[in-house]
Formats: structure tokens, C-alpha cells, sequence
């Protein structure tokens, strides 16, 4: 699931009424990841917060951003993430 939330803010997501582990990823206005929680806990009230502002969070199942490699800095490409 893609969260965006139209500008650029500090953000932070928790896992209630969640049934399974996802990873979070933290996406910046320009499409670059600023951070990831990896493997949340599911049905857990525990934040997990973005390092800045951010424009949008994407919500995969939990191991994916391991199991491809992903890390701080790649950049995501959608139509609600500036191109530059």
C-alpha cells in the first residue's frame, strides 16, 4: 500500500489492525528513501517514524526489502514523487 500524504512532512505509522509483518518505506518528495522499518510487528502500537520529512510511505510485505536489496537512498518512481 502507497501512503502519500501531499507534502512533505515527518511521518510516523504503527501496525494496529495489521495481521501480518510489513516493511515501511520512508519516501522524500524527490522519490528517495530516507529510511525503512523492517519487519514490523503485526497488531503493535509501536511508532516507527520517518528520519525528516516525507512525502508518501510504501508498505510491502515484511522481507521484501531485504530479499531485493533495497536501502536508504534508491529512488522510487511514481507519478506523486518529483522527477528530477
Amino acid at each position: 500500500m502507497l501512503f502519500d500524504f501531499g507534502v512533505e512532512r515527518p511521518v510516523s505509522m504503527w501496525m494496529k489492525n495489521t495481521l501480518l509483518p510489513l516493511d515501511m518505506i520512508f519516501i522524500r518528495g524527490d522519490g528517495r528513501i530516507a529510511n525503512v522499518a523492517e519487519r514490523t510487528v503485526p497488531g503493535s502500537l509501536q511508532p516507527h517514524a520517518s528520519m525528516g520529512a516525507v512525502r508518501g510511505v510504501l508498505e510491502v510485505n515484511g522481507g521484501t526489502v531485504d530479499r531485493l536489496g533495497i536501502k536508504v537512498g534508491d529512488r522510487v518512481i511514481h507519478d506523486m514523487f518529483d522527477r528530477e
